[in-house]
């Protein structure tokens, strides 16, 4: 009979106990080098105390991270913003989805090695700027607000070329790809980046840039598919990067280059 009860305290015990026990369960998120990866890397700990080993695969565009989330390759990404996931979605026909608040903002800039300050833009000036539909908009957007071009509607996320309404110092607008601005920097006279290929870079945003967004919509966050947002593991990776300790991280990490936005 004791026999019997020693046995049955200890199957209690085991069915009890914590659960550090439990084999943690894999996550796996692509992410830009910088800030992201370093973000993620940091929320490891924090993570693996919850039983999420997270597992972070590191891209240099902005496509690949989308499309092997859509394909299952990868659990998830954090790289983007609202308005690029919306026109992805609409133009690759993929179905990821939003899977936590907005995490921080990385303000968009205007750099160069060839003049120190906006009004030195000389007439006939290049202008390189990212080539994809959502941050050429956001580019050109952003010279409008600093005077260089108008814009038919300076609020419109998706403005072209085409909607350029005045060009008083007729500059010349090349659309490259994002990841390739900083190292073009020596060959234009303008370049607007975004912070992420900046800080990459080693260019300081609130240090190097001639100018920056004030106000922006396009905070980064978390991506998933809808077969997964709500995945215990996503959901506890999607608290931790609206975490105290991932402010404070932002925050001495990148001193007013990414901003919290939670």
């Amino acid at each position: 009979m004791k026999r019997r009860t020693f046995t049955a305290a200890l199957l209690a015990s085991a069915l009890l106990s914590p659960l550090a026990h439990a084999q943690p369960v894999k996550l796996t998120v692509a992410a830009s080098p910088v800030p992201h990866a370093q973000i993620l890397e940091a929320l490891k700990p924090q993570l693996a105390r919850q039983g999420v080993e997270l597992d972070v695969k590191v891209f240099n565009d902005y496509v690949l991270p989308n499309t092997q989330v859509e394909e299952k390759r990868i659990d998830a990404n954090f790289f983007q913003h609202i308005p690029y996931l919306t026109e992805f979605n609409k133009n690759r026909g993929t179905h990821l989805v939003v899977a936590s608040k907005a995490i921080h903002i990385e303000p968009f800039g205007g750099y160069s090695t060839r003049i120190k300050k906006l009004a030195d833009l000389p007439s006939g000036a290049t202008i390189a700027i990212p080539n994809d539909p959502t941050n050429a908009g956001r580019a050109l957007a952003l010279l409008a607000q600093n005077g260089v071009i108008s814009l038919k509607n300076p609020n419109a996320i998706a403005s072209t070329v085409k909607d350029i309404t005045a060009n008083p110092k007729k500059v010349v607008i090349r659309e490259l790809e994002a990841a390739t601005l900083p190292r073009v920097l020596g060959q234009v006279d303008l370049a607007l980046i975004n912070a992420n290929y900046a800080l990459e870079a080693k260019l300081v945003p609130t240090r190097d840039a001639l100018f920056l967004e004030k106000k922006t919509p396009y905070a980064n966050l978390l991506v998933a598919r809808p077969d997964n947002k709500d995945s215990d593991a996503v959901k506890k990776l999607a608290a931790a990067l609206a975490s105290p300790e991932a402010r404070k991280f932002i925050e001495e990490k990148y001193k007013g280059s990414v901003i919290p936005a939670f």
